[in-house]
């Protein structure tokens, strides 16, 4: 979950802007949290107050979601999500957006296999983005995330995303979108499909966390959240510098870092990689 929260604290003053550069300072007084790390955190919550129990996630999983975004309302949320989580039009959104895929982290650190994986990430994503597509994509991410963790070598996670979920990965590199890579708007959202084989091909082309969170920034388009769902991956691979942790934690409040001091204590850790 960390990855998430500070590629989306990191990508929130770059989010279409279009910025086609690796070399930039992380964290200024300009980053903030979006919607990204808070509907993250919420998804967190809910994992954590369900306490093993699969029938209470859903609804907790809406409870936290309105409870955390009402206090946030002008952090960058998609309209028709904004509509229902704030509580004007009772209608849940029927999404095939990116959101699905921001969010997901949390699942991926809990799960204890693949099938885990497919069950939690369909609860927590078709409150809102029911969608074939928001299903796939946030299933995509919570996999990657759950398959880095427990120690899958890269070429293998690399081979499990083109197979499953968007083979077009194969299709491209960033240096060869890099120059003409802009906002995937699909109308009311922007995709899974338009920037969730992006955010991996970030992760699978990087060395380190760091380079992760650099390589989404880079290509420009829906900075924040390529660079949260890139960023979720690689903390389950990498890791994440203490330093920049520390940093991350100074962007949250008292009671959403309650909320990531929570999750720490039931999530699993990863396993090391050899040096």
């Amino acid at each position: 979950m960390l990855g998430a929260l500070i590629g989306d604290v990191v990508g929130s003053r770059f989010e279409f802007k279009d910025f086609k550069s690796k070399e930039f300072v992380l964290f200024t007084p300009d980053c903030h949290v979006t919607d990204d790390s808070l509907m993250t955190l919420a998804i967190a919550k809910a994992i954590v107050l369900c306490r093993g129990d699969e029938s209470r996630l859903a609804t907790l999983t809406e409870r936290y979601m309105k409870e955390i975004a009402r206090l946030y309302p002008g952090v960058g949320w998609g309209y028709l999500f904004y509509q229902w989580v704030m509580g004007y039009n009772p209608t849940r959104p029927y999404s095939l957006g990116n959101g699905a895929g921001m969010r997901i982290s949390p699942v991926g650190w809990v799960a204890k296999s693949e099938e885990e994986v497919k069950r939690l990430s369909k609860i927590v994503t078709e409150i809102s983005h029911g969608h074939p597509e928001g299903l796939l994509g946030a299933e995509a991410v919570a996999m990657a995330v759950y398959l880095a963790r427990i120690g899958t070598p890269k070429e293998e996670i690399y081979r499990r995303m083109i197979t499953d979920y968007y083979p077009e990965i194969d299709s491209f590199t960033l240096d060869s979108i890099r120059p003409t890579y802009e906002i995937d708007d699909g109308g009311l959202w922007v995709t899974c499909r338009g920037s969730i084989p992006q955010a991996l091909r970030a992760f699978f082309e990087a060395e380190s966390f760091e380079d992760t969170i650099r390589n989404a920034i880079s290509i420009g388009g829906d900075a924040d959240t390529i660079a949260a769902m890139a960023g979720s991956v690689a903390e389950a691979y990498y890791g994440v510098p203490a330093e920049l942790e520390e940093k991350l934690l100074c962007y949250l409040s008292e009671s959403l870092s309650d909320i990531y001091f929570a999750f720490e204590t039931v999530k699993i850790p990863r396993t090391p990689r050899a040096k």
